[in-house]
């Protein structure tokens, strides 16, 4: 599986931005689909995450109630819709693909190359 992240840019605080990954290969609709970041000086953290079927999603804390995860799996693309931004949710966003649903980013196989957000205050 290919991944490749879109939509980051520059907002301010207080906007919206909707990132999309968008997967190689057919066998996307088997596998989790995950979104991670990493901030300069740190580590790469996890965000959402999303089952195959689309019957749980997860969030870190730090975004629950501004970030929404969905996927399309005839488009082969999964989705963060990202509301209420806030300077610390600066960082490159990376998603990733793995067999189970995980918040640890050693259980996902595939990674994409990242999009940078950045939010201005």
């Amino acid at each position: 599986v290919q991944l490749q992240a879109s939509g980051g840019g520059l907002v301010q605080a207080g906007g919206s931005l909707r990132l999309s990954c968008a997967a190689s290969g057919r066998t996307f609709s088997s596998y989790a689909m995950g979104w991670f970041r990493q901030a300069p000086g740190k580590e790469r953290e996890f965000v959402s995450a999303i089952t195959w079927s689309s019957n749980n999603m997860f969030y870190a804390d730090s975004v629950k109630g501004r970030f929404t995860i969905s996927r399309d799996n005839t488009k082969n693309t999964v989705y963060l819709q990202m509301n209420s931004l806030l300077p610390e949710d600066t960082a490159v966003y990376y998603c990733a693909a793995g067999r189970l649903v995980a918040a640890t980013k050693n259980k996902y196989e595939y990674w994409g190359q990242g999009t940078l957000v950045t939010v201005s205050s």
